[in-house]
């Protein structure tokens, strides 16, 4: 890769020539979108491309992009996409007048790294829409203002789009992000489409758009946790030998629930329809058998329950089929069922329908979309009356947080609750009702981390330092039993995550800690910069799916009762208060992981350079950071948060929080009748 090309290639003058070669270069693509614009908004669209474009070289470039438009459904300006596949290269290595904003180079190109992104070639990163931008001469323009970016300096970001460099600080954030910030009213799937279309807006999912994606390795740790606190609340049992979890998915994000079913020590049985992903995973070593055969499958779940071995097992498939087909048995061969395809983009290629082949789908959403839509619908119907029918035989299942129940709501299955006091209140939990808000709320959520000199030998150090963290957390005395539980489930995650072999792309990790922890782990790290053990400065960041950064009320805050759900305070706060409390750079999203319009999500990145500045930005911020969400939640009625935050109060001079006093139900019953 050839970093000097990208900050000093002149695009322009001469125009660069269109990339063919890189083009043909073998990977997925994301399927073509409808284009839902008149003949005004498809001129709409290539005047908004072309504002990017020196006049006189309009009319080269009008009818290359208007075609684009006709093809894809979207103008990603290919012909500005580098000669080179792009990846994560040693900070060292990226020459720019800021060494936060090198840092912020690194990780855009590693969320644009093929081994890492789901579509590198259409910008997209996770998800199936996860766009990192819109198009290619955004992340030109944009790497060339990060390389001559001085301390004192801003990049504003607007869905993609560089707006510019602007005088600040050098306390301020390097970079702030929003994606697809629309009046409410408008924050509608079809007026995505629309805008999205014309080019001024874009889905940057959770960690997508803030370059914080450090591939499939956050969600195993993610489901690893899940899966493995499902087993004790639903099965009452820390042993998952000889348990069966089914769900679907081995794309981008969902293609990590196969490690992380081994990992957990269950049967994982993971239903994927797509012939390349699951294939990727196979080779990859995450999945360790499959097949297309049905009877095959259940012969692979017999022999595996039996000897109680740790396995995945893939299903070349619909997952209609495989749920159908374990209802039909007279066994009840399922403990734990969930389902993780990328329901919040049901109908472009996030979901696909029973009774069609892949590339029959791929054909039909764009060429019969209203058609398309009936199918999915139908499909949703389909798969929740099999799961309906294998719940009440014992199987416990949960939604993942990816829409899957909103969209059975939709497609008008019967999913409601019986006794069902609003339009959330599903009869199956969200995970995050069940499993993990608790856990949130104890203020553990995904801390993760970058070593930017891209050696072994760091990312090892840095694990034993998180390991010895938490190992001297966990001894504390004033601990909760459930504290100390999240504590010695991620200290064996950290330990054994080398052996697992997680890493894509550049030299990250990950694992679930409190605010305590993260500001802990944080300074042992910058010390071990400081003193020369660390042979680079290292990026912490987090999944915006956290306890602070995300309101989303069927999943992150779906276990939120006193009626706020619906509501963003949380997440705004979050990024304002990060931005003036020392983040590198700071981002705000509307949509992500359960649907444009349905979440707003916000996230941070920090350079742990080994400065004193850096031990004080880190410190302050990851105060607030996790506080601010533990706090929402202890307000909300939340027993966990509610002693989480009273024993941070004592720990953290300067933190008053307003503590709610408690109500007893029954008393106000009669007061009110």
């Amino acid at each position: 890769m050839d970093i000097l090309a990208l900050i000093n290639e002149e695009l322009f003058n001469p125009l660069v020539d269109y990339p063919h070669e890189q083009r043909k270069v073998p990977g997925p693509h994301a399927p073509g979108r409808i284009v839902p614009l008149d003949v005004h908004g498809k001129k709409l669209a290539v005047k908004n491309a072309l504002r990017y474009i020196p006049s006189e070289l309009h009319a080269v470039l009008a009818r290359e992009f208007f075609d684009e438009l006709e093809k894809y459904g979207h103008i990603y300006a290919f012909r500005f996409m580098p000669k080179f596949s792009l990846h994560a290269i040693p900070i060292t290595e990226i020459p720019a007048k800021s060494s936060q904003a090198a840092a912020i180079i690194l990780m855009i190109l590693n969320n644009l790294d093929p081994l890492v992104a789901q579509f590198p070639q259409e910008l997209v990163t996770y998800g199936g829409n996860g766009q990192v931008f819109s198009n290619w001469i955004q992340f030109r323009l944009t790497i060339k203002y990060l390389a001559q970016m001085t301390e004192e300096q801003t990049l504003s970001l607007y869905s993609g789009h560089p707006m510019g460099l602007f005088p600040s600080h050098k306390h301020a954030p390097r970079v702030v992000i929003t994606n697809g910030m629309m009046i409410p009213n408008y924050s509608t799937k079809d007026q995505y489409d629309k805008f999205f279309a014309l080019g001024v807006t874009q889905y940057g999912q959770m960690t997508a758009g803030s370059y914080c994606y450090i591939g499939p390795q956050g969600i195993v740790h993610g489901t690893t946790i899940t899966v493995m606190n499902a087993g004790r609340k639903y099965l009452n049992t820390d042993n998952l030998g000889g348990k069966v979890f089914v769900t679907s998915g081995l794309g981008g994000m969902s293609g990590a629930q196969a490690k992380a079913a081994v990992i957990s020590g269950c049967v994982g049985v993971i239903a994927e329809i797509c012939e390349s992903a699951l294939i990727k995973r196979h080779k990859q070593g995450w999945l360790d058998v499959y097949s297309s055969n049905l009877s095959e499958v259940i012969a692979y779940i017999r022999e595996y329950r039996k000897s109680k071995k740790a396995v995945s097992i893939g299903y070349l498939g619909n997952v209609v089929e495989l749920w159908e087909r374990l209802a039909e048995e007279d066994e009840l061969l399922v403990e734990l069922g969930s389902d993780q395809t990328s329901l919040h983009n049901p109908f472009n290629g996030g979901y696909y329908p029973i009774g069609l082949s892949f590339d029959e789908a791929n054909e039909l959403m764009v060429k019969d979309p209203k058609a398309f839509e009936v199918k999915v619908k139908d499909s949703l119907k389909r798969q929740l009356a099999a799961i309906d029918k294998l719940a009440q035989r014992g199987m416990y299942f949960w939604d993942y947080g990816n829409a899957f129940l909103v969209e059975c709501q939709r497609a008008g299955a019967d999913v409601l609750a019986k006794d069902a006091r609003d339009s959330k209140s599903f009869k199956y939990p969200s995970y995050m009702q069940d499993i993990m808000g608790d856990i949130f709320s104890l203020g553990f959520g995904p801390f993760r981390w970058v070593c930017t000199s891209g050696l072994d030998e760091d990312l090892r150090l840095t694990d034993k330092l998180a390991a010895e963290v938490i190992n001297k957390l966990s001894l504390q005395s004033d601990v909760s039993s459930a504290t100390r539980q999240q504590y010695e489930d991620n200290r064996h995650w950290i330990e054994s995550a080398e052996e697992h072999q997680l890493v894509v792309g550049s030299k990250a990790r990950i694992l679930y800690s409190d605010q305590q922890g993260r500001i802990a782990i944080s300074l042992a790290f910058n010390e071990a910069v400081r003193d020369g053990r660390l042979k680079g400065p290292v990026v912490i960041s987090r999944d915006h799916h956290d306890v602070s950064g995300t309101d989303s009320p069927f999943r992150e805050t779906s276990n939120i009762t006193d009626g706020s759900a619906y509501t963003a305070d949380m997440a705004i706060q979050n990024v304002i208060g990060d931005g003036f409390r020392g983040a590198t750079w700071i981002s705000i999203h509307n949509g992500g992981g359960v649907g444009w319009g349905d979440v707003i999500n916000g996230g941070f990145g920090m350079l742990l350079d080994g400065s004193t500045d850096a031990d004080w930005r880190a410190e302050l911020m990851l105060n607030w950071d996790v506080a601010n969400g533990v706090a929402r939640r202890s307000w909300s009625g939340n027993d966990k948060g509610f002693e989480t935050i009273q024993r941070t109060m004592q720990k953290v001079p300067g933190l008053l929080v307003t503590l709610p006093n408690k109500i007893d139900d029954q008393a106000l019953d009669k007061l009110l009748n």
